[in-house]
Order: C-alpha cells, then sequence, then structure tokens
C-alpha cells in the first residue's frame, strides 16, 4: 500500500487503534465489505493466517501444504496485485503476506479463493509482529513495495524502514537472501539507501543507475505504480543483499 491511496492515520477510522505496543499507522478498516467478501474471509482467513499466537515454527515451509524450496514475505501489499503474481509465478515457494488493512486483505482472498491458490499464508496485523514471530534465517527474500512514505518531517519516525526494522530483516534473511523496496517518492527512496548501506549486514546491488530504474525481473507493475508514472513520478527499485 502507499501514496494518496492508503488509509489515514490510526484513530480516525472505523476500524479503530492499533492494538497497544503496535507501530501501524494507518486505518484498519474502509468500507463495509461486500457479502461475497464477508463469506470468503470467513472461510479462508481462519485456514491461510500465520498462527502468531503459538510458537515459533522450527521450518516455515511446514506452513505450506505442498513442498516449497523457500519462503518470501510482503509486507503491505495493498491490493494484492503483486503477491498473486508471484505466488502463480512461483508455485514451488512459499509466500507470506501481510497487511493490517482488512479491504485490502478481502481483496486477496477473493483472488487466492478465485484462483485456488495454495502457496500464500497471510497476517493482518503490523508487520513487526511477524517479523518478530518468524524463525531466524527462514526467508529469502522481503518486499517492501511503495509503502506509506510519511512525507512530513515529523511523521519520518513512522517509515517502515529503520534501523530497528532493517536489524528484524537481517535477523530473517538467510545470508545472500534480497531486500526489495520499491518507492516513487524520492525523499523515502533517498532514506532507505541512506539507512540500508549504513547497515553492516546489508549490500546494495546496484552497479549503475539504469540498475534502480528498471523494475525487478517479472515484475507485473502495481495500480501505485501506475498512478505515479500518470503523475509525471519515477519509480525507483532497490535490491539489497544480506551479507
Amino acid at each position: 500500500m502507499s501514496g494518496d491511496d492508503r488509509p489515514d492515520e490510526a484513530g480516525a477510522d472505523a476500524g479503530g487503534p492499533p492494538a497497544p505496543g503496535s507501530a501501524f499507522y494507518g486505518r484498519r478498516k474502509g468500507r463495509p465489505l461486500r457479502s461475497e467478501q464477508a463469506a470468503r474471509f470467513d472461510d479462508l482467513m481462519p485456514r491461510l493466517r500465520l498462527p502468531l499466537e503459538a510458537a515459533t515454527l522450527d521450518d516455515l515451509k511446514a506452513l505450506f501444504p505442498g513442498a516449497v524450496a523457500a519462503v518470501r514475505l510482503e509486507i503491505g501489499f495493498g491490493g494484492g496485485e503483486h503477491l498473486i503474481h508471484r505466488a502463480l509465478e512461483r508455485p514451488d515457494l512459499g509466500f507470506i503476506g501481510v497487511e493490517p488493512f482488512v479491504n485490502g486483505m478481502a481483496k486477496v482472498l477473493m483472488e487466492i479463493g478465485r484462483r485456488g491458490i495454495e502457496n500464500i499464508r497471510l497476517a493482518g496485523v503490523d508487520a513487526t509482529e511477524v517479523l518478530d514471530w518468524l524463525p531466524a534465517g527462514s526467508l529469502e527474500r522481503i518486499s517492501l513495495l511503495y509503502p506509506d512514505p510519511w512525507p512530513k518531517k515529523r511523521h519520518f519516525k513512522r517509515r517502515f524502514v529503520s534501523p530497528g526494522n532493517l536489524d528484524r530483516f537481517a535477523r530473517v534473511l538467510v545470508p545472500g537472501g534480497l531486500f526489495h523496496f520499491a518507492s516513487d517518492i524520492d525523499t523515502y527512496v533517498d532514506w532507505t539507501l541512506r539507512l540500508t548501506r549504513a547497515h553492516a549486514d546489508f549490500a546494495w546491488t546496484a552497479r549503475t543507475a539504469a540498475d534502480w530504474r528498471q523494475p525487478f525481473a517479472g515484475w507485473p507493475g502495481t495500480r501505485y505504480e501506475a498512478k505515479a508514472l500518470r503523475e509525471g513520478r519515477t519509480p525507483a527499485y532497490l535490491e539489497f543483499r544480506r551479507r
């Protein structure tokens, strides 16, 4: 989720404020779900949700019914276009999607049900809760795509890319694992470059300017990217490797 389409700050919505201790800023709920969406939510979410109340799993791959070679995480998947595309593209991998916004979760559940996708698991909570639950060295890739930029300086501390969250990324990524970040907001791109390049556990993989102006391999595009391009903003695609 990102840009002008993202929910407003917590406390200004029908979903109420986040749970105590949560770092999530944003609405939990927007328009009421349609009856079909609500039914799909009740049907699929209990089966697909991460068991965060249980002890951390020894093997994250056990979450998925079929054999998967590795597991990837997408934080704030919005409408789920990228998450669905990647899961269909790579049925040999497991995918975890995190999205606290109920309406975004409903959209992805509709697609999962319609397409019969088996290699996605979901969490509708603050992503830090998921990161702290995951086993160390359990992820091949983390994607943070068009996150809320929080453009006002006094809100910079709300940006998801932070030294603390980069520590979390480093803990759960395997050596050689990747952190993918995309944004059309220059100040957030600069922020992410500065913080991640300063982190001892990450190396920026770009060698030329084209490396971070070109979308990631197999990139399907998202509605946030399309909006940015219509409004004349140039997205950046940053890749960092876990040392």
